[in-house]
Protein backbone atom coordinates (compact mmCIF):
# COMPACT_ATOMS: atom_id res chain seq x y z
CA UNK A 1 0.00 0.00 0.00
CA UNK A 2 1.18 3.52 -0.78
CA UNK A 3 0.10 6.88 0.54
CA UNK A 4 -0.89 9.97 -1.45
CA UNK A 5 -1.42 13.43 -0.04
CA UNK A 6 -3.61 15.56 -2.29
CA UNK A 7 -3.96 19.33 -2.07
CA UNK A 8 -5.98 21.72 -4.20
CA UNK A 9 -5.90 25.44 -4.75
CA UNK A 10 -9.13 27.05 -5.87
CA UNK A 11 -10.82 30.40 -6.32
CA UNK A 12 -14.47 31.38 -6.09
CA UNK A 13 -16.09 32.23 -9.42
CA UNK A 14 -19.66 33.14 -10.38
CA UNK A 15 -21.38 30.48 -12.47
CA UNK A 16 -24.16 32.19 -14.49
CA UNK A 17 -25.76 28.93 -15.65
CA UNK A 18 -26.34 27.90 -12.02
CA UNK A 19 -26.74 31.42 -10.61
CA UNK A 20 -24.27 30.66 -7.84
CA UNK A 21 -20.58 30.69 -7.02
CA UNK A 22 -18.29 27.70 -7.34
CA UNK A 23 -14.81 27.06 -5.98
CA UNK A 24 -13.14 26.23 -9.28
CA UNK A 25 -9.97 24.15 -8.99
CA UNK A 26 -6.94 26.03 -10.33
CA UNK A 27 -4.09 23.80 -9.15
CA UNK A 28 -3.72 20.14 -8.23
CA UNK A 29 -0.71 19.09 -6.21
CA UNK A 30 0.17 15.78 -4.58
CA UNK A 31 3.02 13.76 -3.11
CA UNK A 32 3.39 10.00 -3.19
CA UNK A 33 4.89 8.23 -0.17
CA UNK A 34 6.14 4.69 0.27
CA UNK A 35 5.57 2.52 3.36
CA UNK A 36 8.44 4.29 5.12
CA UNK A 37 6.84 7.67 4.33
CA UNK A 38 9.65 8.70 2.04
CA UNK A 39 8.52 11.00 -0.77
CA UNK A 40 8.99 8.98 -3.94
CA UNK A 41 7.21 11.23 -6.43
CA UNK A 42 5.36 14.53 -6.74
CA UNK A 43 2.58 15.80 -8.97
CA UNK A 44 1.61 19.36 -9.86
CA UNK A 45 -0.67 20.78 -12.52
CA UNK A 46 -1.79 24.35 -12.92
CA UNK A 47 -5.33 24.46 -14.27
CA UNK A 48 -6.76 26.91 -16.74
CA UNK A 49 -9.88 28.59 -15.25
CA UNK A 50 -13.04 26.72 -16.18
CA UNK A 51 -15.36 29.64 -15.44
CA UNK A 52 -14.43 32.83 -17.32
CA UNK A 53 -10.83 34.03 -17.32
CA UNK A 54 -10.72 36.14 -14.17
CA UNK A 55 -9.36 35.18 -10.78
CA UNK A 56 -9.27 37.21 -7.60
CA UNK A 57 -6.31 39.31 -6.51
CA UNK A 58 -6.47 37.45 -3.20
CA UNK A 59 -5.87 34.11 -4.94
CA UNK A 60 -2.86 35.46 -6.85
CA UNK A 61 -1.38 37.04 -3.74
CA UNK A 62 -1.96 34.00 -1.52
CA UNK A 63 -0.68 31.32 -3.90
CA UNK A 64 1.82 33.20 -6.06
CA UNK A 65 0.14 31.65 -9.12
CA UNK A 66 -0.07 34.40 -11.72
CA UNK A 67 -2.76 34.96 -14.30
CA UNK A 68 -0.20 34.12 -16.99
CA UNK A 69 0.48 30.79 -15.21
CA UNK A 70 -3.23 30.03 -15.27
CA UNK A 71 -3.64 31.01 -18.91
CA UNK A 72 -0.88 28.53 -19.76
CA UNK A 73 -2.47 25.80 -17.62
CA UNK A 74 -4.23 22.65 -18.77
CA UNK A 75 -8.01 22.07 -18.75
CA UNK A 76 -9.34 20.66 -15.48
CA UNK A 77 -10.42 17.42 -17.15
CA UNK A 78 -6.88 16.88 -18.47
CA UNK A 79 -5.34 17.59 -15.07
CA UNK A 80 -7.64 15.09 -13.33
CA UNK A 81 -6.98 12.36 -15.90
CA UNK A 82 -3.22 12.92 -15.59
CA UNK A 83 -3.49 12.83 -11.80
CA UNK A 84 -5.40 9.53 -11.91
CA UNK A 85 -2.78 8.03 -14.24
CA UNK A 86 -0.02 9.14 -11.85
CA UNK A 87 -1.63 7.44 -8.83
CA UNK A 88 -0.58 3.99 -7.65
CA UNK A 89 -3.18 1.30 -7.15
CA UNK A 90 -4.25 0.48 -3.60
CA UNK A 91 -3.33 3.89 -2.21
CA UNK A 92 -4.67 5.83 0.75
CA UNK A 93 -5.48 9.40 -0.27
CA UNK A 94 -5.28 12.15 2.34
CA UNK A 95 -6.30 15.80 2.31
CA UNK A 96 -5.96 18.48 4.97
CA UNK A 97 -9.63 18.46 6.09
CA UNK A 98 -12.54 17.31 3.96
CA UNK A 99 -13.01 20.76 2.41
CA UNK A 100 -11.03 19.62 -0.63
CA UNK A 101 -13.47 16.74 -1.08
CA UNK A 102 -16.44 19.12 -1.18
CA UNK A 103 -14.63 21.10 -3.87
CA UNK A 104 -13.79 17.90 -5.75
CA UNK A 105 -17.44 16.77 -5.77
CA UNK A 106 -18.76 20.16 -6.88
CA UNK A 107 -16.19 20.45 -9.70
CA UNK A 108 -16.86 16.88 -10.84
CA UNK A 109 -20.61 17.47 -10.94
CA UNK A 110 -20.55 20.94 -12.48
CA UNK A 111 -17.39 21.40 -14.55
CA UNK A 112 -16.12 17.97 -15.67
CA UNK A 113 -19.13 15.68 -15.80
CA UNK A 114 -18.15 12.04 -16.30
CA UNK A 115 -14.59 12.46 -14.99
CA UNK A 116 -13.78 11.79 -11.34
CA UNK A 117 -10.76 11.92 -9.08
CA UNK A 118 -9.64 8.41 -8.18
CA UNK A 119 -10.05 8.30 -4.39
CA UNK A 120 -10.49 4.73 -3.17
CA UNK A 121 -9.36 4.89 0.47
CA UNK A 122 -9.41 8.16 2.36
CA UNK A 123 -8.16 9.78 5.57
CA UNK A 124 -8.87 13.31 6.78
CA UNK A 125 -5.27 14.17 7.70
CA UNK A 126 -6.24 17.30 9.60
CA UNK A 127 -8.51 15.28 11.85
CA UNK A 128 -5.82 12.63 12.37
CA UNK A 129 -3.07 15.14 13.23
CA UNK A 130 -5.41 17.02 15.58
CA UNK A 131 -6.21 13.81 17.45
CA UNK A 132 -2.48 13.08 17.79
CA UNK A 133 -1.88 16.63 19.03
CA UNK A 134 -4.52 16.19 21.72
CA UNK A 135 -2.89 12.95 22.84
CA UNK A 136 0.38 14.90 23.18
CA UNK A 137 -1.33 17.45 25.41
CA UNK A 138 -1.91 20.23 22.89
CA UNK A 139 -5.15 22.16 23.28
CA UNK A 140 -6.93 22.02 19.94
CA UNK A 141 -10.51 23.28 20.08
CA UNK A 142 -11.24 23.94 16.42
CA UNK A 143 -9.89 23.00 13.02
CA UNK A 144 -6.25 23.99 12.93
CA UNK A 145 -4.61 25.49 9.85
CA UNK A 146 -1.82 23.50 8.23
CA UNK A 147 0.74 26.25 8.83
CA UNK A 148 -0.23 26.49 12.51
CA UNK A 149 0.02 22.72 12.98
CA UNK A 150 3.47 22.71 11.36
CA UNK A 151 4.65 25.53 13.62
CA UNK A 152 3.30 23.94 16.82
CA UNK A 153 4.81 20.55 15.97
CA UNK A 154 8.21 21.80 14.85
CA UNK A 155 7.91 21.02 11.14
CA UNK A 156 10.27 23.24 9.16
CA UNK A 157 8.78 24.96 6.14
CA UNK A 158 11.89 26.87 5.01
CA UNK A 159 12.15 26.91 1.24
CA UNK A 160 8.50 25.90 0.76
CA UNK A 161 5.80 28.13 -0.64
CA UNK A 162 2.80 27.49 1.57
CA UNK A 163 -0.59 27.80 -0.14
CA UNK A 164 0.72 26.13 -3.27
CA UNK A 165 -0.71 22.68 -3.75
CA UNK A 166 2.50 20.62 -4.01
CA UNK A 167 4.34 22.36 -1.16
CA UNK A 168 1.31 22.13 1.14
CA UNK A 169 1.30 18.40 0.38
CA UNK A 170 4.98 18.19 1.35
CA UNK A 171 4.23 19.81 4.72
CA UNK A 172 1.41 17.31 5.25
CA UNK A 173 3.81 14.48 4.42
CA UNK A 174 6.31 15.70 7.02
CA UNK A 175 3.58 15.84 9.67
CA UNK A 176 2.38 12.35 8.83
CA UNK A 177 5.87 10.86 8.89
CA UNK A 178 6.69 12.38 12.27
CA UNK A 179 3.40 11.51 13.99
CA UNK A 180 2.30 8.29 12.34
CA UNK A 181 0.71 5.67 14.57
CA UNK A 182 -0.28 2.63 12.54
CA UNK A 183 -3.20 1.50 14.69
CA UNK A 184 -4.77 4.91 15.15
CA UNK A 185 -4.16 5.91 11.52
CA UNK A 186 -5.82 2.85 10.00
CA UNK A 187 -8.77 3.21 12.34
CA UNK A 188 -9.49 6.43 10.45
CA UNK A 189 -9.14 4.98 6.93
CA UNK A 190 -12.47 5.07 5.09
CA UNK A 191 -13.34 2.92 2.08
CA UNK A 192 -15.14 5.34 -0.22
CA UNK A 193 -16.93 2.48 -2.01
CA UNK A 194 -18.74 1.55 1.19
CA UNK A 195 -21.61 3.09 3.16
CA UNK A 196 -22.42 5.69 0.50
CA UNK A 197 -19.32 7.67 1.46
CA UNK A 198 -19.68 10.50 -1.05
CA UNK A 199 -23.48 10.70 -0.72
CA UNK A 200 -23.07 11.05 3.02
CA UNK A 201 -20.46 13.74 2.49
CA UNK A 202 -22.70 15.66 0.08
CA UNK A 203 -25.76 15.44 2.32
CA UNK A 204 -26.55 18.69 4.10
CA UNK A 205 -27.97 18.17 7.60
CA UNK A 206 -31.16 20.10 8.27
CA UNK A 207 -33.27 20.96 11.28
CA UNK A 208 -36.79 19.50 11.36
CA UNK A 209 -39.46 22.20 11.72
CA UNK A 210 -42.60 20.03 11.62
CA UNK A 211 -43.51 18.46 14.96
CA UNK A 212 -45.48 15.79 13.08
CA UNK A 213 -42.52 14.73 10.97
CA UNK A 214 -42.09 11.00 10.53
CA UNK A 215 -38.49 11.40 11.61
CA UNK A 216 -39.46 12.50 15.13
CA UNK A 217 -39.76 9.79 17.77
CA UNK A 218 -42.83 10.80 19.78
CA UNK A 219 -41.27 9.39 22.94
CA UNK A 220 -38.66 12.15 22.70
CA UNK A 221 -41.43 14.70 23.22
CA UNK A 222 -42.03 13.54 26.81
CA UNK A 223 -40.16 15.31 29.60
CA UNK A 224 -39.48 14.41 33.22
CA UNK A 225 -39.28 16.97 35.97
CA UNK A 226 -35.68 18.03 36.41
CA UNK A 227 -36.21 18.24 40.18
CA UNK A 228 -37.88 14.95 41.16
CA UNK A 229 -37.59 12.94 37.95
CA UNK A 230 -41.33 12.20 37.63
CA UNK A 231 -43.08 12.34 34.28
CA UNK A 232 -44.44 15.83 33.66
CA UNK A 233 -47.67 16.85 31.92
CA UNK A 234 -47.45 18.95 28.78
CA UNK A 235 -49.51 22.14 29.18
CA UNK A 236 -49.48 23.68 25.68
CA UNK A 237 -48.81 22.75 22.05
CA UNK A 238 -45.27 22.86 20.71
CA UNK A 239 -44.16 26.11 19.10
CA UNK A 240 -41.21 26.32 16.70
CA UNK A 241 -38.67 29.14 16.77
CA UNK A 242 -35.02 29.37 15.75
CA UNK A 243 -34.57 25.61 15.20
CA UNK A 244 -36.16 24.68 18.54
CA UNK A 245 -39.59 23.46 19.62
CA UNK A 246 -40.85 25.05 22.87
CA UNK A 247 -43.56 24.01 25.33
CA UNK A 248 -44.52 24.18 29.02
CA UNK A 249 -44.77 21.22 31.39
CA UNK A 250 -46.29 20.71 34.84
CA UNK A 251 -45.01 18.37 37.57
CA UNK A 252 -47.78 17.27 39.96
CA UNK A 253 -45.31 15.92 42.47
CA UNK A 254 -43.46 19.25 42.80
CA UNK A 255 -46.48 21.43 41.96
CA UNK A 256 -44.39 23.45 39.57
CA UNK A 257 -44.27 24.40 35.93
CA UNK A 258 -41.15 24.46 33.82
CA UNK A 259 -40.38 25.19 30.19
CA UNK A 260 -38.74 22.74 27.79
CA UNK A 261 -37.23 22.94 24.37
CA UNK A 262 -36.11 20.28 21.95
CA UNK A 263 -34.45 20.24 18.51
CA UNK A 264 -34.15 17.54 15.85
CA UNK A 265 -31.35 17.66 13.27
CA UNK A 266 -31.58 15.18 10.40
CA UNK A 267 -28.35 13.72 9.07
CA UNK A 268 -27.93 11.23 6.24
CA UNK A 269 -29.25 8.36 8.35
CA UNK A 270 -29.28 9.81 11.86
CA UNK A 271 -31.42 12.14 13.93
CA UNK A 272 -29.59 14.28 16.49
CA UNK A 273 -31.84 15.25 19.40
CA UNK A 274 -31.03 18.02 21.89
CA UNK A 275 -33.20 18.67 24.95
CA UNK A 276 -33.14 21.44 27.54
CA UNK A 277 -35.36 22.53 30.44
CA UNK A 278 -35.75 25.93 32.07
CA UNK A 279 -37.34 27.45 35.10
CA UNK A 280 -40.34 29.09 33.55
CA UNK A 281 -40.08 32.37 35.47
CA UNK A 282 -36.44 32.74 34.45
CA UNK A 283 -37.31 32.14 30.84
CA UNK A 284 -40.04 34.81 30.88
CA UNK A 285 -37.74 37.28 32.64
CA UNK A 286 -34.87 36.65 30.29
CA UNK A 287 -32.81 34.81 32.89
CA UNK A 288 -30.15 32.19 32.34
CA UNK A 289 -30.93 28.75 31.00
CA UNK A 290 -31.67 25.92 33.38
CA UNK A 291 -29.87 22.65 33.51
CA UNK A 292 -29.58 20.45 30.46
CA UNK A 293 -31.18 17.03 30.42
Amino acid sequence: MSYTILDLEWDSAYLPAKDRYINQILQIGAVKLNNNFKVIDTFERTVRPSVGDKVSDRFVKLTGITRDDLAAGVPLSTAVLEYNAWLDEDTVTMTWSKSDLYTVMDNEKTLIKGIKFNIEYYVDLQSYIQSEMRLMGHEVKSQIALSDAAEKLGIKTDGLELHTAKDDSLVCAALLKKYFNKKRFFEMVEDTSQNNFFKRLAFKPEFIDDINSKYINKQDLSFNCNKCGNTAEQKEPWKYRNRWFFSSFYCKNCNREFAARISFKKGYDTITVKRKVFEKKKQQAGGKNGEEK
